[in-house]
């Protein structure tokens, strides 16, 4: 198979890197707007040749879109009006709606694929690419019905070389609930970082105060601006609503802890921990095989 990556980045470079490992791949392409990139890309040798999107796409049979949620749109439909009959294109992107909304009226539709692996790190470039990203992980395929049988097929053994798990979801009810586990996570970790920097201007108290706990609930302050403002905007009636609910809870928080109820803190506390049933479960179940009885019936 020969695969095109558009965006050699973390995602993109991550799954070239185990896509020329598995041997799934013959040939993989890189398309980058920052010529460093291709060139770091083929430094470290999980790229075959760069090239230009046009000239690219005319000799792939999957093409991988691995850029932020705002230039995928844009560049979707590019492919779309150029794919060969026999591609494929898949998305990684962190929002669904807004590209299935503009995907969904083009005559070559059914030969694209929604999907978001949900992996990553708050590291950006080829330098943070890495094998094993997606080992064990979930990725989501949205409005499946839209896309061709052999797309699908297509981007599912692309998922299961990967050994992920896949979960089927309408784009709007996947930006929904993405919107609570994963975005607001990311508003609340920026948010967290600044207050940090606006009230401690001395740099040493932060580097020699600052424990773990601070440091794993601010690890996400480190991703690129690039990536997740597109993600911030194309999601943000799901995100205003999830940062309502958050604030209102925060509200809540202060309002004991200023009136030194102790009790009524425990109890908040005590609910909050209930969120570690529902992790422990989810380690448990990415320690089982990549592939539950209701995905192998599906398949």
């Amino acid at each position: 198979m020969k695969v095109t990556i558009v965006g050699v980045g973390l995602m993109g470079g991550s799954l070239a890197m185990d896509l020329r490992k598995t041997g799934i791949a013959s040939r993989i392409v890189g398309v980058d707007r920052k010529e460093e990139h291709l060139k770091q890309a083929m430094e470290l040798g999980f790229i075959d040749e760069s090239s230009d999107l046009s000239a690219a796409i005319s000799k792939s049979d999957l093409i991988v879109l691995a850029i932020p949620v705002d230039a995928a749109r844009k560049v979707l439909i590019d492919i779309l009006d150029q794919i060969p009959e026999h591609a494929i294109v898949i998305d990684l992107g962190s929002s669904k709606q807004g590209i299935c909304e503009v995907a969904s009226t083009h005559h070559n539709r059914s030969q694209y694929v929604a999907c978001h692996p949900i992996a990553g790190t708050e590291f950006t470039g080829p330098s943070a690419a890495h094998h094993g990203l997606f080992d064990g992980k979930v990725s989501i395929i949205c409005n499946r019905e839209e896309s061709s049988q052999e797309a699908i097929s297509v981007a599912e053994r692309l998922f299961k070389v990967l050994n992920m798990t896949i979960i089927n979801m309408n784009a709007e009810e996947h930006d929904r609930h993405i919107a609570y586990v994963s975005h607001l996570s990311h508003v609340t970790s920026f948010t967290l970082g600044l207050t940090v920097l606006d009230i401690e201007k001395n740099e040493k108290n932060i580097f020699n105060m600052a424990g773990s706990g601070f440091e794993s609930t601010v690890r996400l302050a480190k991703s690129s601006p690039e990536m997740w403002g597109p993600i911030f905007r194309q999601n943000a009636d799901n995100l205003l609503k999830a940062l309502d609910a958050y604030m209102e809870k925060l509200s809540g928080f202060r309002k004991i802890i200023a009136e030194r109820n102790v009790g009524e803190a425990e109890e908040f506390m005590m609910e909050g921990n209930e969120i570690r049933r529902i992790l422990e479960g989810i380690e448990l179940k990415n320690k089982e095989p990549a592939w539950p009885e209701q995905t192998k019936r599906e398949n």
